[in-house]
């Protein structure tokens, strides 16, 4: 059975790099446009004939090499039933994609009995895609301008154990205010060594390439996180919410190195109303 999975495991993750091509070809293609629509939907957030034309391509990819499949979309929503659920954030980053800020990228994840088993996160304007599946590591491209010499390297956490010599990343200090969330960001300011407020996936994968122990968010949903997963994962470091709960599905991220994820999580204990 375990070898099935892998067996599994292995041709989803090709699908998914597969996908993350038809993506960047897509998105570079819209994001190079001076005419990119760009729209406001119900929950306020913006949306762009990018993100919408992006994930109709992965759902029909999708739709042909695995049918029996259910999708959940940050665009169209859920369709079909099935435990193996891809789960797609075409751009995520929307708000710097429409301004022209390289930091973007397509979000991919496998889904199987609600776990997260395959990631694939796909930055093409900064010619970076990371990868991890259960089992087979993590991995970054940066080089994806040139496929013919393709530079994958497998990538590991950090070993730093204390706060004080990491590096931290909160996302936009805007929805910690306005959740009332503030202090344990302060703290953690104050206590490390730098921080930044770098959003969206990259200081995900920062963390997962050894380049910053912490990084965390509020707000969140499904398909902002599940593709993070398996990455940070398979280098080595942990993903939970800011209360500790395993996965993508408890509306904020907490990654770390592993090393600081008690000390992080105490933290946010100690500051919790």
């Amino acid at each position: 059975m375990a070898y099935e999975l892998l067996h599994s495991i292995t041709a989803d993750l090709r699908l998914a790099r597969q996908l993350a091509d038809i993506a960047d070809a897509m998105s570079m293609d819209y994001f190079n446009r001076r005419d990119l629509g760009v729209y406001v939907k119900e929950d306020r957030t913006h949306v762009t004939d990018g993100d919408r034309a992006v994930e109709q391509a992965i759902r029909a990819k999708l739709a042909d090499e695995r049918p029996s499949d259910s999708v959940y979309g940050e665009e169209f929503g859920t369709e079909g039933t099935s435990r193996r659920q891809w789960i797609i954030d075409p751009i995520d980053g929307t708000a710097n994609f429409m301004r022209g800020v390289p930091i973007w990228a397509t979000l991919i994840a496998l889904v199987i009995d609600g776990r997260p088993e395959v990631g694939v996160v796909s930055a093409p304007a900064l010619n970076r895609r990371w990868w991890g599946s259960t089992g087979h590591g993590a991995y970054l491209d940066d080089d994806l301008a040139d496929s013919d010499t393709a530079t994958d390297r497998r990538i590991h956490v950090s070993g730093v154990d204390r706060l004080e010599e990491g590096q931290f990343s909160y996302g936009s200090m805007q929805y910690w205010l306005q959740a009332g969330q503030l202090a344990p960001v302060v703290e953690f300011n104050e206590r490390m060594w730098r921080s930044r407020a770098i959003g969206d996936f990259w200081p995900y994968m920062l963390v997962a390439e050894g380049a910053f122990e912490v990084a965390c968010e509020i707000d969140l949903q499904a398909y902002d996180m599940a593709a993070l997963v398996p990455i940070i994962e398979e280098a080595g470091g942990q993903f939970t919410s800011i209360d500790g709960q395993d996965g993508p599905w408890h509306g904020s991220a907490l990654a770390t190195n592993g090393a600081l994820h008690d000390e992080a999580l105490a933290v946010f204990r100690a500051h919790r109303q």
